[in-house]
C-alpha cells in the first residue's frame, strides 16, 4: 500500500519536477512511511517526473517503485495490492523480472497485453505505466475504486496523485471551490461521480483508464469494466448459489490474507465483517481483530461481537480481541479527519472508522473488512423498499399490509415515486429536499446531478432494485463507502482490504435473482450471503441473521447539546463562523441547530435533522481547512 504522484511537462525541467516531487511525496507520507522514491524521464519532448511512497507490506526487499523494464523502457507505479499476482505470474514467467511482488506482474501483463492487461487483475489498484514505445503515459483504477487516483491539468501541465493535496502543491496553484457542487454535496452528504468540490480537479473513474498523448498533450477517459446488472440466472437454486457464493467468498479472503507482515480484521458486529473474521481465522487462528463500542445501548454493537466469538470457539479460541470506546469528545479529532478526506463527507460513520484503523494501526499495517457486501447484495433497507415497491401491487392484501407495518415509510414511497431509476435513487438519497438547499445555499439543484460520463451502465431491462444497485456501485460505493475507508486507514498509514469487492463475487451477485438478494417473503436483506454463511459454518445462525445496524455514531444524543460540544463546534454552530464564510445561510444552519431531537431517533434513522446539522459541520470545517 502507498501513494504515487506524477508530473508531465513541456516546460517545467528536470530540477523543478524533482522538486515538486519532493514536495508531494512529503504530503503523501502517511501513505507510505517507509521509504520514497522519484525518477525523472525525458519522452517525446516532455519531462516526466514519477514519484512514490512505500508502505512496506509484499516483497519486502525487492519491491521499490517506480518499477523500469529495460527491454522497452516502460515504468509502472501504483497504489494498492494484485491479489492474484502468484496466478498470473504464471502465464508470464518468461518475462524478466527484477522483483518478486506483484506490481511487476502488471507491467509485464501491460507489455504483452497491451490496455487489456486490466481485465486480468483482481485486486485494488491505481496505477500509472510510462510507454515511451507508444508515447503515452496511462493511469489507471480498480473496477470499483477501491484506490483513488486524481488528475489535474494547469495550463500545458498534467499532474496526477493518490490524493488532492499533493496536486495543489505540486501545481502551485490556488484552489478553488466548484460551487456548482455545493447543492450535489447537501444532497447525497458526498460527491458523486467524477468531478470533486475543486475546480479543475478529477478523479479517473472507477473501471476506467486516463490515456495521456506525451505528444500532443491529449488525454481521454474510457471505461475498461462496467457492472452489468441485466443477465440474471432465473434458474439457479438457492443450494447452488450458496455453494457458488462460498467458493468465491473463500478463495477471496484467501488470497487477500497474501502479506509478509500480519493481517488484522476489522470486526462491527454486523454479518460481513463477522464472516470475514471467521473465515481468515481458519488460515490464522490467532488474527488480531478490531472493535469500536459506544456508551449509548443502542448504538453499542460490542456484546455482539464477543458474543459471536464465544458461541464459535473452534475459531476465534486463539483471536485477540480489541475494542475501544468512542465518545461524545472524540468529536475533536473532526478537523484532522476532514483534512485527511480532503472532500467533505458527512456520515456518521466517519469517526468510529478512524478510531478503529488508529486503534489496529498501533499493532498491525493491514486488515481485512467488511466493506462491500451491502452495495452489491443489496444489504440496505432502502432496496428492500425498493422490492416491496416493485412488486406491491402483485402482492396479496395481507402481504401488502404487512410490509406496511414492517416498513412504515413504504406508503408514502409509493405515492412519491419516480418512474426513472436514477430519479429513485436521488429521492431514496437525499439528506435535503431542494427548497432546503435554496434556502441554505442559495442555490438551485443542477441539472446534471449525475452526469452522463459517470453513469452506470443500464441496458433497460433490470429488476428496480438491480437499477438500484447499479447506482449504488457507481457512486456511493467508489466516491462514500471505499474513500472515506482508504483516506481514514491510509492516514493511520493503514492498509484496508474488502474480500466482499472482489469482482468475481461482483459479478456472481449481478447474475442472481433478487429474491435471493432481497428476500420479501422472509424479509431479509442479503439473503445468498446469510444463507451461505450458516450453511458453511462460517456464522452461527444467531449472527448470520442478525438485523443490520448501520455504524455510526448517536449524532442527535451528542449534537442535541451544542454548548457542550468542543470550542470549535459551538463557533461554527452558535457563533458567527459561517457568517464569515459567506458561503452559507447562517440563519437557516442556526435554525436547524434548534430543531434537533433525539425522540425517535436510532443508528437505523437515516435523516434527521441532526444528519443535516452534521453536514454543515463537515462542510465549514472542510472550507475552513483548504479555503479560509
Amino acid at each position: 500500500m502507498c501513494g504515487i504522484n506524477g508530473i508531465v511537462s513541456p516546460d517545467l525541467s528536470c530540477q523543478d519536477i524533482s522538486r515538486h516531487l519532493d514536495q508531494m511525496n512529503g504530503i503523501l507520507r502517511h501513505r507510505g512511511p517507509d521509504n520514497q522514491q522519484k525518477v525523472v524521464h525525458f519522452v517525446c519532448g516532455q519531462t516526466v517526473g514519477l514519484g512514490f511512497v512505500r508502505l512496506s507490506i509484499l516483497d519486502l526487499e525487492t519491491g521499490m517503485q517506480p518499477i523500469h523494464c529495460g527491454v522497452d523502457d516502460t515504468s509502472i507505479l501504483c497504489n494498492g495490492q494484485i491479489y492474484n499476482f502468484i496466478e498470473l505470474k504464471k502465464m508470464i514467467k518468461s518475462e524478466p523480472f527484477v522483483t518478486k511482488g506483484d506490481v511487476e506482474v502488471a507491467l509485464h501483463l501491460y507489455r504483452i497485453k497491451g490496455i487489456d492487461f486490466l481485465s486480468y487483475l483482481n485486486g485494488m489498484y491505481a496505477g500509472a505505466i510510462l510507454d515511451p514505445r507508444h508515447n503515452r503515459l496511462l493511469l489507471f483504477r480498480d473496477r470499483f475504486g477501491i484506490k483513488p487516483l486524481y488528475y489535474l491539468i494547469n495550463k500545458k501541465d498534467f499532474l496526477f496523485s493518490s490524493e488532492i493535496k499533493p496536486l495543489i502543491s505540486g501545481s502551485g496553484i490556488c484552489p478553488e471551490m466548484n460551487s456548482h457542487r455545493l447543492a450535489t454535496y447537501f444532497t447525497y452528504r458526498y460527491i458523486p461521480g467524477n468531478k470533486t468540490m475543486f475546480k479543475g480537479i478529477r478523479r479517473v473513474p472507477p473501471g476506467s483508464f486516463l490515456e495521456y498523448d506525451l505528444t500532443s498533450g491529449k488525454h481521454r477517459v474510457k471505461r475498461y469494466w462496467d457492472y452489468r446488472l441485466d443477465a440474471v440466472d432465473r434458474n439457479i437454486t438457492l443450494d447452488d448459489a450458496a455453494d457458488r457464493f462460498y467458493d468465491l467468498f473463500s478463495d477471496s479472503v484467501k488470497i487477500r490474507l497474501r502479506s509478509d507482515v500480519e493481517v488484522g480484521s476489522l470486526i462491527s458486529g454486523g454479518i460481513d465483517s463477522s464472516a470475514v473474521s471467521s473465515q481468515a481465522a481458519i488460515h490464522q487462528p490467532a488474527i488480531r481483530l478490531f472493535s469500536i463500542a459506544f456508551e449509548e445501548d443502542k448504538y453499542n454493537e460490542l456484546d455482539y461481537v464477543k458474543n459471536f466469538l464465544t458461541a464459535n470457539p473452534a475459531k476465534f479460541n486463539s483471536a485477540k480481541l480489541n475494542s475501544q470506546f468512542c465518545r461524545k469528545n472524540h468529536l475533536k479529532f473532526l478537523p484532522e479527519i476532514v483534512r485527511s478526506l480532503e472532500e467533505p463527507i458527512s456520515l456518521g460513520t466517519l469517526l468510529p472508522t478512524d478510531m478503529v484503523c488508529k486503534m489496529a494501526a498501533k499493532q498491525v499495517k493491514v486488515v481485512l473488512t467488511g466493506e462491500g457486501a451491502d452495495e452489491i447484495f443489496a444489504g440496505y433497507r432502502k432496496f428492500m423498499i425498493e422490492s416491496a415497491a416493485s412488486q406491491f401491487t402483485n402482492l396479496s392484501e395481507k402481504k401488502q399490509n404487512e410490509l406496511i407495518i414492517l416498513f412504515p415509510e413504504l406508503k408514502s414511497y409509493l405515492v412519491q415515486r419516480k418512474n426513472d431509476p436514477a430519479d429513485r435513487y436521488i429521492q431514496n438519497e437525499a439528506l435535503f429536499a431542494s427548497g432546503e438547499i435554496l434556502k441554505l445555499t442559495g442555490r438551485k439543484l443542477p441539472l446534471d446531478l449525475f452526469s452522463k460520463d459517470s453513469r452506470p451502465f443500464l441496458a433497460g431491462n433490470e429488476d428496480p432494485v438491480n437499477q438500484a444497485i447499479a447506482f449504488e456501485t457507481r457512486f456511493r460505493l467508489p466516491d462514500y463507502v471505499v474513500l472515506r475507508l482508504d483516506r481514514l486507514s491510509m492516514r493511520h498509514s493503514l492498509e484496508a482490504r474488502t474480500p466482499l469487492l472482489d469482482y468475481r463475487l461482483a459479478e456472481f451477485a449481478a447474475t442472481l435473482p433478487v429474491n435471493l438478494k432481497v428476500n420479501l417473503e422472509s424479509v431479509r436483506e442479503k439473503f445468498i450471503c446469510s444463507h451461505s454463511y450458516l450453511k458453511y459454518n462460517i456464522l452461527d445462525n444467531v449472527s448470520a441473521y442478525r438485523r443490520k445496524q448501520p455504524f455510526t455514531i448517536p449524532m442527535a444524543d451528542w449534537l442535541a447539546d451544542p454548548e457542550s460540544l468542543p470550542d470549535f463546534l459551538q463557533e461554527i454552530l452558535l457563533g458567527d463562523v459561517i457568517h464569515r464564510q459567506g458561503i452559507l445561510n447562517p440563519e437557516y444552519a442556526r435554525s436547524l441547530v434548534g430543531q434537533i431531537s433525539t425522540r425517535g431517533i436510532g443508528p437505523e434513522t437515516l435523516v434527521s435533522v441532526a444528519d443535516q446539522v452534521f453536514s454543515i459541520i463537515i462542510f465549514t470545517l472542510w472550507y475552513q481547512e483548504f479555503f479560509s
